[in-house]
Order: C-alpha cells, then sequence, then structure tokens
C-alpha cells in the first residue's frame, strides 16, 4: 500500500470497472480523489458512498468538457485518465462517426486532459494513462480502429514524457489485457478464446490494475516515464 495522504488525484472515467477499482485504491491509500462519469449516476453515487471521492459528471468525447473538468480539480498531484469506448467490426460497415467518437474519448481526451493537468501540476507529478494490449497487437478481425486509438496513446505517452520530463513528471501507460469488467466479463463467450492466448489461463481483475496505477503514481516509479506497462496474464508471451 502507498500512501497517498495529502494527494489529489483525478480520475477520468472512474464510476465502473478498472476506474472504480482506481478510485478506491487510491481513496484507500489516503488520496483526496475526484473521478468523472458520463452515465453511470447511480454507480457514481454508490462509488462516492462508500470512499468519499467526490464525482463530477463529464463527457470524455467533448474537448471543452474534458479541459475545464480538469481545470476545475485544480492542481492535482496524479492524473489517471480511464475513459474509453470500444467500437469493434468490419471497417467497410462501421459507423465513420462511432469511429470518429471512439478517437476523441480514447485519444484526444487523454492528451488535452494531461496538457491541462500539467499546467498546475506540481514537481513530480505522475500521469497515467489506461491503454490496452491491442496497442501493440490486434489478434482478431474488427479491431483496427479501436486499435488504432491506442497505438496512438503510446506515441503520444512517449512525447508528452518528453515535455514534461524536466519538471519531474512521469507519464506512464497501462496496457491491460483481459480484465474482469462489464464489457469484457470473465464468463462471456470470448472467455476460452482469449485464455487460450494466455500463459495465465483467466481474467485480470481490476484491483490489480489499480496496483499497478497506484505503484506508478507513487515515490518508488519516480524513474518510470515514457513506458508502457502490460498487465495482461502472459497474453503476448
Amino acid at each position: 500500500m502507498t500512501d497517498f495522504h495529502g494527494k489529489k488525484v483525478l480520475v477520468l472515467g472512474g464510476s465502473r470497472g478498472i476506474g472504480a477499482a482506481i478510485v478506491r485504491r487510491f481513496a484507500n491509500d489516503g488520496a483526496e480523489v475526484t473521478f468523472t462519469y458520463a452515465g453511470s449516476k447511480d454507480a457514481a453515487d454508490a462509488l462516492t458512498a462508500a470512499t468519499g471521492a467526490k464525482a463530477v459528471k463529464s463527457d470524455a468525447g467533448d474537448r471543452s468538457q474534458t479541459i475545464e473538468t480538469v481545470k476545475a480539480a485544480g492542481p492535482i498531484d496524479v492524473l489517471v485518465v480511464n475513459a474509453g469506448t470500444l467500437v469493434l467490426g468490419d471497417p467497410l460497415e462501421t459507423d465513420p462517426d462511432a469511429v470518429d467518437r471512439m478517437i476523441d474519448i480514447n485519444v484526444r481526451a487523454p492528451y488535452h486532459a494531461s496538457v491541462e493537468a500539467a499546467r498546475l501540476m506540481p514537481e513530480g507529478g505522475r500521469i497515467v494513462i489506461i491503454g490496452s494490449v491491442n496497442g501493440d497487437r490486434m489478434p482478431f478481425a474488427g479491431g483496427a480502429a479501436y486499435a488504432l486509438t491506442k497505438s496512438a496513446v503510446q506515441g503520444m505517452a512517449r512525447g508528452l514524457a518528453r515535455d514534461f520530463g524536466p519538471r519531474n513528471i512521469t507519464v506512464n501507460v497501462i496496457q491491460p489485457g483481459p480484465i474482469d469488467t462489464d464489457m469484457n466479463p470473465a464468463d462471456g463467450p470470448m472467455k476460452d478464446t482469449m485464455h487460450g492466448f494466455m500463459a495465465l489461463k483467466r481474467h485480470g481483475r481490476p484491483e490489480e490494475i489499480a496496483g499497478l496505477a497506484a505503484y506508478l503514481a507513487g515515490p518508488e516509479a519516480g524513474f518510470i516515464t515514457g513506458a508502457m506497462h502490460t498487465i495482461d496474464g502472459g497474453m503476448g508471451a
């Protein structure tokens, strides 16, 4: 457990799944946590009641809302960008507007949020972006646009790590494999196929992603930046 007492943490996309686990971890470790939600108000209210974290409604697909949300949080010590969406399908048939919105949420939001947070972030701040193993590989058809967004995040993190390095602000990407969430349940129809690619034949738990986020945000990770941290049960082993 890392001590985050006296630290302010903002989690974009924090009401469910991985995001909620990250909110719980930082709150349990003593941080003052604010998180955003888009449509899951009941889940957000329940998480606030359980952790004392502050919930803010914000659409990650809206650049102005994203920037204003980060600005309103004031100087923060840690930014975690977990907001994301998934569009799969034949690229010849997929709705272009759905693809563009996914790019807004998965690529533009992390960029603009990171830049805005860095304006007031103190020396030694931390930026952690939740990406995906699909930024490295796409083992099935229909995921080209999604993989595009996750690969873009890799280049963005490497660049921002250089830009913010003089202030000792680190920028890292966590790349989960199959994690037991509403989007990809451990008992879902694709579990056997996914587990067939993996050294560990199970889905990961949201708390395992939260643990890595806490480590990257803590003092022991001060020399780690511009790096991709794959946590996928050996999917690419």
